[in-house]
């Protein structure tokens, strides 16, 4: 019984501490705070300047409908939800200029080869030195005559 307690321990930690894992957990942590900014930024900042716009606070905004039937206003509080949309909106937007400078970044790092190293310096320039004897003695140099030679 505890061998296999400590076995599904051990399982658990070599899960727990893979890089896919890892990378997981301190991307929903750096999320959340990421979240938690933008989410600043829309009610402290955003909001105040649209407040301006509509002469109160987006959260304060409300449609009342009076109900003929119990003679009592219904008020539906939207404000707070247009809040969330522009929240969302500038996560979503910002995410997205993320991703597109990642890719750029990533695309331009494997775009760019590495220098050749010592070996294939000297690879290309036997090679090169090959040809011009080949070409020296008109013989043509191509993939065939290097496969026939290698062949002989």
């Amino acid at each position: 019984m505890f061998k296999k307690t400590k076995n599904t321990i051990n399982e658990f930690k070599q899960f727990a501490l893979k890089g896919t894992v890892m990378n997981l957990a301190v991307g929903v942590i750096i999320g959340g705070a990421f979240g938690k900014i933008i989410s600043s930024f829309v009610s402290d900042i955003f909001t105040p300047v649209l407040s301006i716009l509509f002469g109160a606070g987006i959260k304060d905004l409300t449609l009342v409908i009076v109900s003929r039937i119990t003679n009592t206003d219904i008020m539906i509080g939207y404000g707070l939800f247009l809040q969330n949309i522009i929240d969302f909106l500038i996560i979503a937007f910002s995410v997205f200029i993320f991703v597109k400078i990642m890719n750029k970044t990533v695309l331009k790092e494997e775009s760019e080869s590495p220098e050749p190293s010592k070996e294939e310096i000297l690879l290309a320039e036997i090679r090169d030195l090959l040809k011009n004897k080949c070409l020296e003695h008109e013989i043509e140099f191509t993939e065939d005559n290097t496969k026939t030679m290698e062949n002989d």
